[in-house]
């Protein structure tokens, strides 16, 4: 299947001042949306409390539910519609003293004020403030080895370290430009949004390494060609693939994002951004960042010798 003919020959490259000055200004923008929000919402997952997702049979209004939880001491507990009408989502953070058991009591709680409205418990997490900084830390070393890593596989599989900056650096604005659409959009850190960052990580890589090899394969072959030219024709040749392996995530997650439901709308929705961001970066930071690298250092480096 042929979506793309061979002699296009888009000039993906000639844009690249243009897209550079759109990418700060994105992650300007996200850094911008985090700092005002003082840091990323974090889920439970990572701050600790309890969460509850409860439904009832009948019509409820959401100040009944709040005074239920009053009435036994949790002032301070968040609630809110989702999903249907009849359903809630309860959040107590940062809770001191026993979580499980402040967990049955709001439980209790409930059915005990609702008698005549059957209630049924649709999820429950309790997390503990410990387990949720031990849960922040590691999500934090996982993120960072991952770049660690694939700095160095780059690097040793192209032998050249321009090559895998460009990865990294493009992995950095997706993952930048995926935390300022969580800040924008209210959406909690949780561990689905930290495997939505895992996956943003693998897609992008994977897309900029076929590019680069393509680069690699050219090279030999356009000697006369500056290195400029080389990028953009390995772009186009790899452009047919990019968009079937784009397009056909992108079909899938716009398809949980509609029919999938609530429970998972934030993950989906930081999918989008990433994937989005994550074919953008390949062709208009990953590639502009080796071209600049041998434009201003290896070229120099080549005259001093």
């Amino acid at each position: 299947m042929e979506l793309i003919r061979p002699d296009t020959r888009f000039d993906f490259i000639g844009k690249k001042n243009f897209t550079l000055w759109v990418s700060a200004i994105a992650i300007l923008i996200s850094l911008g949306s985090i700092f005002f929000h003082g840091g990323l919402k974090y889920g439970v997952d990572f701050a600790g409390g309890i969460l509850l997702q409860i439904k009832f049979s009948k019509a409820v209004d959401i100040s009944e539910v709040r005074n239920a939880l009053e009435a036994i001491g949790s002032k301070d507990a968040m609630v809110q519609k989702f999903g249907g009408e009849n359903e809630f989502l309860i959040r107590g953070e940062k809770a001191s003293g026993d979580l499980e058991e402040m967990s049955r009591k709001m439980q209790s709680s409930l059915q005990g004020q609702f008698k005549d409205n059957a209630l049924e418990i649709r999820r429950t997490e309790v997390v503990g403030p410990k387990v949720g900084r031990d849960l922040k830390e590691k999500a934090i070393w996982a993120t960072a080895l991952s770049f660690l890593a694939i700095l160095v596989y780059v690097a040793f599989r192209f032998r050249q370290l321009s090559y895998g900056l460009g990865g990294i650096v493009a992995l950095f604005h997706d993952i930048v430009v995926t935390f300022g659409a969580i800040s924008i959009l209210n959406i909690e850190f949780s561990l689905n949004v930290l495997a939505v960052i895992l996956t943003i990580i693998g897609f992008s890589i994977n897309d900029t390494i076929v590019i680069f090899d393509r680069v690699r394969e050219n090279i030999k072959k356009m000697r006369k060609d500056s290195l400029e030219t080389i990028f953009n024709t390995s772009i186009n040749e790899c452009l047919g693939r990019t968009i079937l392996t784009s397009g056909t995530v992108m079909m899938v997650v716009l398809i949980l994002f509609f029919f999938g439901g609530p429970v998972i709308h934030d993950f989906t929705t930081a999918l989008i951004v990433g994937l989005i961001s994550g074919t953008y970066s390949t062709v208009y930071i990953a590639s502009p960042v080796v071209l600049l690298w041998d434009k201003y250092i290896s070229k120099r480096k080549r005259r001093s010798r």
